[in-house]
């Protein structure tokens, strides 16, 4: 049975290039505002001295990796169920499915609310927050950890409705939710008229409340009658949650690899340089967690255009698509890192005027930042290989960059004490990871193994 929806329609047929764009776009506008909700709150963060924004830099990587968990990798792989659902004819199946994502999201988000709440501080500790740093950790970290249930849910529906090819009504809810969180985040942090002044953890509240509203929003579009995933109450069953954790739960092991890097890497510089330069490399580093939201920008139409279309018996059309889009992403990617190398001043001046600061995050972003583009490319090329559910490669590629940075850049950076070569490995890293993936996709049997 053909596909009812001309949205899907438009996946299988519509030429290429056009498509991803008119797919993106909405998409990336989404992302870089889901990403400026972090920097937005970090500015802010940042007037209140050092020791919070490292103390909250330690934060970031595990926030990052619930993040991108819950949307990239579990998210990635709900829209790809959808997609394959629709792009085969089975509109009951993606109701199903979109009921059993947020039931499985929700449950995902309450365990790691659990965990980390329980392991916070001895976790900060380990990731190189002391003293005061540390104290700021554990405030801050105990009330986002909190809100981690509504992160997941929020994302879960986000991904259900981008799975049925609609990218523009998550990109507007999660606009209008950045938006939101300019006037409240410095109303809590530094207090407002009958608003008392939380401080640090005025930032967290904040960000708690824009995952709250972001689920409200999304629930009550799901739940209605344009989307074409419904959102229905019933019965909960194994299967439809086993096809999304095929490429979901798999795919969780990226954010992992990607976020446990960032953290590793800093609580490297931070024994090694201290506070000053850890809040340094941490600040020039989300400049990395910048590119994963314009990557997944184009990526999450990826996920759903490579497997609608794997659904649909077309893997050469899946081909093409996958290299059209990680093509665009190492063109952005690039752009951002080479603007951030020559002027790494103008982003870093952003967030504090520490001189150890400035120098450390300076110097990480003329070595790598060339090299940016390549991360990029091996972001989006990662959400295609999810449409396909094909991973190996890609997991393999995030963990040989781990050991080439975390590992070997440690062992590199004991034995000289120079910054600058740990800086190096970690530019080479990148482009090995990309450069891995794009073997992977481009030789074709990708395609020809994720035929369904």
């Amino acid at each position: 049975m053909p596909p009812a929806s001309p949205r899907v329609r438009g996946m299988l047929q519509d030429p290429i290039l056009p498509t991803i764009l008119r797919m993106s776009w909405p998409n990336m506008l989404m992302m870089l505002a889901q990403a400026s909700t972090g920097l937005i709150e970090m500015w802010f963060l940042a007037k209140l001295g050092t020791d919070v924004l490292a103390g909250v830099a330690v934060v970031v990587p595990v926030l990052m990796l619930m993040q991108n968990m819950s949307q990239g990798a579990l998210g990635g792989g709900i829209s790809a169920a959808v997609a394959r659902a629709l792009g085969s004819g089975n509109a009951a199946l993606a109701d199903a499915l979109a009921r059993h994502a947020v039931v499985l999201s929700a449950a995902v988000g309450l365990v790691f609310t659990l965990l980390l709440m329980g392991f916070s501080t001895p976790l900060f500790h380990l990731l190189g927050a002391r003293g005061a740093a540390l104290a700021v950790a554990r405030d801050y970290g105990q009330v986002v950890f909190a809100g981690l249930v509504l992160m997941w849910a929020m994302n879960a529906l986000a991904s259900v409705v981008r799975g049925t090819g609609n990218m523009l009504l998550p990109g507007a809810v999660i606009c209008g939710g950045a938006l939101l969180l300019i006037p409240i985040c410095p109303a809590l942090i530094f207090g407002f008229g009958p608003i008392p002044a939380l401080g640090v953890v005025g930032g967290a509240w904040a960000l708690v409340a824009y995952y709250a509203i972001g689920t409200l929003v999304l629930a009550w579009y799901c739940a209605g009658e344009r989307n074409a995933a419904k959102l229905r109450a019933g019965p909960v069953h194994w299967a439809p949650m086993r096809s999304i954790l095929t490429v979901g739960g798999l795919a969780c092991i990226n954010p992992l690899l990607t976020n446990g890097l960032i953290a590793s890497t800093a609580a490297i510089v931070g024994a090694h340089a201290g506070s000053a330069a850890l809040a340094g490399y941490a600040t020039a580093a989300r400049l990395e967690y910048l590119l994963i939201p314009i990557a997944f920008g184009l990526g999450a139409p990826m996920v759903a255009l490579v497997g609608a279309n794997l659904g649909a018996g077309q893997p050469e059309r899946a081909r093409r698509i996958a290299l059209v889009g990680g093509a665009i992403a190492f063109a952005i990617g690039e752009t951002v890192g080479l603007t951030a190398a020559l002027w790494p001043e103008a982003w870093l001046r952003l967030f504090g005027s520490d001189e150890r600061m400035l120098e450390t995050g300076a110097q990480y972003l003329r070595i790598a930042g060339p090299f940016y583009g390549f991360f990029a490319m091996g972001i989006a090329l990662y959400f295609a290989s999810q449409g396909a559910g094909r991973l190996k490669w890609p997991l393999l590629a995030g963990a040989l960059r781990l050991c080439l940075y975390a590992g070997l850049g440690w062992a590199v950076l004991v034995a000289t004490g120079a910054l600058t070569a740990f800086f190096a490995l970690g530019a080479a890293a990148m482009a090995a990871y990309g450069l891995l993936i794009l073997w992977s996709v481009a030789s074709g049997s990708w395609f020809t193994a994720g035929r369904r």
